[in-house]
C-alpha cells in the first residue's frame, strides 16, 4: 500500500477511536469484538421515543385502515410481524434518530466513515404470529464463508419495553466468528404437532432493554426475534448500515425528498448517508472521477 494511502487509513482510525472514546464507548467495542453485539442504554428522549411512536402508529394505521391501541391491541388488531419500511421521509424525528453520536460511532467503527445507510424501518409487532427467524444479514446474497470484517451492520432502537414475553429481539453471543448463516436446528423450531411451543434457537439471549436503549450488531452475527404473548404492540426502530460497495435495501436520493439533505446542508455525514460519496449509477455521462477519488481506502475509510 502506498504511504498516503497507509497515513489516511490510520487517520481515519485514529478519528473514530477519539469519537468513540470521547463518547465514552470503549467497552461497547469490546462486546463488539467478542459477542457480535453491544447495548447502549438511554439513547434516544422520552420526546423521540414519543414522537417516533406517533409516525410509526400513523403509517401503520394508514396502511391498514384500522386503529391499534399500543396498549391493548389484540391478535384480532394486528397479528404477529409486519415490516413497515421507508420510514426516513415520514417525520424529521427519524433524520434525528440517525445522526444519534453513540450509534453512529460504533456504526462507523464497523462499516467505516463512508458507509450507506441501507434502510430505516420498524419491525411492528403484535400478538401471536411466528418468530422472527435468527439469520445473519449477510443474507443478501453473500456467499459463505462470510468475511470476518463487517459488510453490513445494525442499530436497533428499542421504541417499547423489550422482553421474552414482550417480542424481544434474540441475539446469538459469539455468532459473528461462525462466518454462515445458522442451521436448521440452531433456529427456532415449530411446535409438535400436538401443540406446545416454540422451542428457542440454542443460546439465544432475549434483549431485556427499556425504551430508548439501542442494540448494535456486527453483520454476521446471528438475531432473530421472539413471539408477542402479551396485548398491545412492539415498536423499534431498524437503521440498517452497509460499506460503500454494497447496494442499499432502499433508494435514497430523490429529487421528491430533496427538502431532507437541505435541512442538513450544514452536516456532511449525513449526506454521505444518503449517497453522496458514492460513485456507481452512472449513465451517459460516464463516471464523476472527483468522487470516485474520495472512495476508501481500507476498513475505516
Amino acid at each position: 500500500m502506498a504511504q498516503g494511502q497507509t497515513g489516511s487509513r490510520d487517520q481515519a482510525l485514529r478519528r473514530i477511536l477519539d469519537r468513540v472514546t470521547a463518547l465514552g464507548l470503549n467497552d461497547n467495542l469490546l462486546d463488539l469484538e467478542t459477542q457480535g453485539y453491544t447495548i447502549v442504554p438511554g439513547v434516544l428522549s422520552a420526546s423521540r421515543i414519543e414522537r417516533a411512536k406517533a409516525a410509526i402508529l400513523r403509517r401503520v394505521e394508514r396502511t391498514t385502515s384500522r386503529r391499534i391501541d399500543p396498549l391493548t391491541a389484540t391478535a384480532d388488531d394486528f397479528a404477529g410481524m409486519q415490516y413497515i419500511p421507508y420510514l426516513l421521509y415520514d417525520d424529521e424525528v427519524f433524520e434525528e434518530i440517525l445522526m444519534e453520536p453513540a450509534p453512529l460511532a460504533l456504526i462507523t467503527w464497523l462499516l467505516g466513515e463512508s458507509c450507506l445507510l441501507s434502510s430505516l424501518g420498524c419491525h411492528f409487532r403484535g400478538p401471536g404470529g411466528t418468530p422472527l427467524m435468527v439469520h445473519s444479514d449477510n443474507g443478501n446474497g453473500m456467499p459463505a464463508p462470510f468475511s470476518p470484517i463487517s459488510m453490513v451492520a445494525n442499530v436497533n432502537y428499542a421504541l417499547t419495553p423489550y422482553s421474552r414475553e414482550a417480542g424481544a429481539l434474540a441475539m446469538i453471543p459469539g455468532s459473528h466468528r461462525l462466518l454462515r448463516q445458522p442451521a436448521a436446528h440452531e433456529n427456532f423450531r415449530r411446535p409438535d404437532a400436538d401443540g406446545g411451543e416454540w422451542k428457542d434457537p440454542p443460546g439465544a439471549v432475549p434483549m431485556d432493554i427499556q425504551p430508548g436503549d439501542a442494540v448494535i450488531w456486527h453483520g454476521n452475527t446471528w438475531h432473530g426475534g421472539y413471539r408477542r404473548e402479551l396485548p398491545g404492540v412492539r415498536m423499534n426502530l431498524s437503521a440498517y448500515f452497509s460499506r460503500q460497495h454494497i447496494q442499499t435495501q432502499e433508494r435514497h436520493g430523490d429529487p421528491a425528498h430533496a427538502g431532507v439533505l437541505a435541512r442538513h446542508a450544514n452536516d456532511p455525514r449525513f449526506a454521505v448517508l444518503l449517497g453522496a460519496r458514492q460513485p456507481y449509477g452512472w449513465r451517459e455521462e460516464g463516471p464523476d472521477y472527483a468522487i470516485m477519488g474520495q472512495n476508501p481506502r481500507g476498513l475505516y475509510d
